[in-house]
């Protein structure tokens, strides 16, 4: 037969078939064990970290690059078991990120996931029910395949990936791929949590001790505050840390401390009992988390003065007749985690002992008062017994020798010198009496005064002022002149309420540098420049009352828009 004989081109062309199909199938395991490979490799790699975040980012970078996706993307369930508190992306930049806007809550087909923890896939995910389309600036997508990431039975978050590259849809080996990375991810993401979990127990045990230590070096109540609000903010990487106090007289609490972005302006501040968090823990006794501000009630009373704010946590700092001595707020950068069970626990703990720590600088003060009190006693009994016994004693016997005075001009000498005794003793007696009633008084300080005026004016004004209050308030203004600045902070709040048509309105008082200064600044319409005085007889007063002590009353017009009104008065050389 010749070579062209088609009964010899029969076996050849089965034997090339037999090749093709070979070459196939050495193709397909050769790419199974690459994609195994890869697999092995995204598992060693996922669990090499220990920072609980660069996991989650592996995570995710990982199971795009196995499925060959085009996005991925990560969310965590929030502590409400309903919404993602975190949504970390793979694949959008982050210019597209700022423009889509907020990212994802967990609702619609994201929420799909999250209801119902079994792995999805879809060859068009806008057919989906659950599906509500995209936000404006969102790429358009299609493919979709979605697995549950479950820590320890729990179900931790969601991994979703989109549009596999080459137009193709996510197969059944795609998902046992993205669903044998959640396992490794589970057990990585449960080491990072015990890691971190650790880390911060040592942290907290460090902040006690450092708390502890400075009480025993005898640290002053401001600067213990301080130091609870700072240490909590590093601990937990909050952006924000408050410490609020009731002060009689006031519907709210005081902002006595505050750390982070803006904390001068919420210093002072005064956070009303209802609609907000750090009330809401007040009167509970018990911490209290709020999600983001466009999600919980609670929150946007007090995130007024600070935008970009996320999860918050409100923690009492003891317990009184039902209520806390003081709250401590916590508020971390929109996007983090929401505060949950395990950091909870070491928190509240650390309250507890910041709430001994201020219990021990309260009664350091009350001893150091009590014997201020007793000193003081001393020395007018002292006064009493010795100065004016003796000075007695010299005038009776000056009017007895002054009867065997001849000359008329030295008799009447002697009579003044004993006038004069007789007017020392009194002036001694009512040193006395100074003594022992100064401080014994129990009307409430200029700090709480002022805190209680500016509690007030919410009502007039229609939002709460922003108070700030510095220096020695108490103890270097005298009562004469509080009184003075009580009434300019009252004349000033309600010019503020009748004319200004202002929004903002906050209020500085300032002790040191041997002056008390007030200021009073809006954004409202402001005051006109010319002749405002002669036509605000009001602001003449307040003036007058300021050149009466030495001081001076001065008004501007910010380049912003508004007011600032700045009364100033000497204070006693001796405070």
């Amino acid at each position: 037969m010749g070579v062209g004989d088609p009964l010899t081109r029969v076996p050849r062309m089965r034997l090339d078939e037999l090749l093709d199909e070979l070459q196939v199938r050495i193709d397909e395991v050769r790419g199974t064990r690459d994609r195994v490979h890869s697999l092995l490799e995204a598992v060693v790699s996922v669990g090499r970290e220990l920072d609980l975040a660069q996991v989650l980012r592996r995570i995710v970078e990982a199971a795009a690059l196995l499925v060959d996706a085009e996005y991925g993307a990560l969310g965590v369930i929030g502590p409400d078991g309903r919404t993602l508190s975190q949504f970390l992306t793979v694949g959008l930049t982050d210019e597209e990120i700022t423009e889509i806007g907020p990212l994802p809550a967990g609702h619609g087909l994201l929420g799909e996931v999250i209801h119902h923890p079994e792995p999805l896939r879809l060859t068009d995910l806008g057919a989906h029910s659950s599906s509500h389309g995209f936000p404006a600036h969102h790429p358009p997508m299609r493919t979709f395949l979605g697995v549950p990431i479950r820590v320890r039975d729990e179900v931790f978050g969601n991994l979703y990936l989109t549009d596999k590259r080459g137009g193709i849809d996510f197969d059944t080996e795609d998902e046992t791929v993205i669903s044998t990375l959640s396992v490794a991810a589970g057990v990585a993401i449960d080491n990072a949590r015990l890691y971190e979990g650790s880390q911060r127990q040592q942290r907290w045990l460090k902040a006690n001790a450092e708390i502890t230590e400075s009480l025993l070096s005898g640290a002053s109540r401001p600067a213990v505050l301080e130091l609870i609000a700072r240490r909590a903010r590093e601990i937990t990487t909050a952006r924000l840390a408050d410490i609020a106090m009731p002060v009689a007289g006031v519907d709210g609490l005081v902002v006595e401390f505050s750390v982070g972005p803006e904390a001068r302006a919420r210093q002072g501040l005064v956070v009303p009992f209802s609609g907000t968090l750090s009330g809401a823990a007040h009167r509970a006794g018990k911490p209290v988390t709020a999600v983001p501000a466009s999600a919980d009630e609670h929150y946007p009373a007090e995130a007024q003065v600070q935008d970009g704010l996320g999860p918050a946590v409100a923690v009492p700092l003891g317990t009184s007749g039902g209520e806390s001595r003081g709250v401590l707020l916590l508020a971390r950068a929109a996007g983090e985690p929401a505060f949950g069970e395990g950091e909870l626990e070491p928190l509240v703990a650390f309250a507890g002992q910041a709430t001994i720590a201020l219990e021990l600088a309260e009664r350091r003060r009350d001893a150091e008062q009590i014997a201020l009190l007793e000193e003081r006693d001393r020395i007018a009994r002292d006064l009493h017994d010795l100065a004016i016994q003796r000075l007695f004693a010299t005038g009776m016997t000056l009017q007895s020798a002054a009867r065997l005075v001849e000359h008329a001009g030295a008799a009447e000498r002697v009579g003044r010198a004993v006038d004069d005794l007789d007017e020392t003793i009194k002036i001694i007696r009512s040193t006395i009496f100074g003594l022992r009633t100064k401080d014994r008084e129990s009307g409430p300080g200029l700090r709480a005064r002022a805190a209680r005026a500016v509690g007030d004016a919410a009502t007039t004004l229609g939002h709460p002022p922003r108070l700030s209050m510095e220096g020695l308030l108490d103890t270097d203004v005298p009562p004469q002149i509080a009184d003075h600045v009580m009434a300019v902070l009252g004349e000033l709040l309600s010019n503020a309420a009748r004319h200004a048509q202002a929004n903002r309105v906050g209020v500085t008082l300032k002790a040191g540098r041997g002056e008390v200064v007030l200021t009073v600044s809006d954004d409202g319409k402001g005051i006109p420049a010319q002749g405002a005085q002669d036509r605000r007889s009001g602001l003449r007063n307040l003036a007058e009352r300021a050149q009466g002590l030495g001081g001076s009353f001065t008004h501007e017009r910010p380049d912003e828009g508004g007011t600032r009104l700045v009364w100033r008065a000497p204070l006693p050389t001796g405070n």
